[in-house]
């Protein structure tokens, strides 16, 4: 293989890059910005698919958040690689434990559970073993559901604000540059042009 290692990882190495990567945490961070920042839409496409990605990243339905993403986009014109964007980079194992318990929270409140729920335990794990949906619907997804709305519109939102400018001031300063580049290359005979 071309980018092999000569002498494979150890199981202490492995474990380190696990815990600890050598290139950062923010690497990937950096990675999906600059993905998204790339993208040949338009601002509107972009920011519409990311915020579409993030909203449905609070809803409780891990299977299916991309194909909601999809169907949200298309019908905002947006970019379907922007809204998988999204998603990966707002839901991810990292912060679904928060999101979780965030939508719960919020959906307990706004359904004024609270006083139901003294001194009751629900059984998750009987629950999830058995899947069934109408015993599963009332306890657990209808309180994450109802507590999913509100933040997720408040971050939806507050994230198409962002990209879409972020993504118009590089996709405006990406242009000139290209412009300034074409109009060097017509100024300055072929010999002598600079290296840019």
């Amino acid at each position: 293989m071309l980018f092999r290692r000569r002498k494979p990882a150890g199981f202490k190495e492995k474990m380190r890059e696990l815990l600890w990567p050598r290139k950062g945490f923010l690497r990937p961070i950096r990675y999906l910005t600059m993905r998204v920042l790339r993208l040949s839409a338009s601002p509107h496409a972009v920011a519409a698919g990311v915020a579409a990605g993030v909203f449905v990243s609070w809803t409780p339905f891990i299977g299916v958040h991309f194909v909601m993403a999809f169907v949200i986009t298309y019908f905002l014109s947006g970019s379907m690689v922007a809204a998988a964007l999204g998603c990966a980079a707002f839901g991810n194992p990292l912060t679904y434990p928060f999101i979780w318990g965030i939508t719960w929270e919020i959906g307990h409140l706004l359904l004024s559970r609270e006083d139901q729920l003294a001194g009751q335990t629900v059984d998750l794990a009987a629950l999830f073993h058995k899947l069934n949906f109408t015993e599963l619907w009332k306890p657990v997804l209808e309180p994450m559901l109802v507590g999913a709305i509100p933040p997720a519109i408040v971050t939806s939102v507050a994230l198409y604000a962002l990209t879409f400018y972020t993504v118009k001031g590089f996709q405006t300063r990406r242009h000139i540059r290209l412009m300034e580049r074409a109009r060097l290359r017509l100024a300055v005979p072929a010999g002598d042009m600079p290296s840019i």
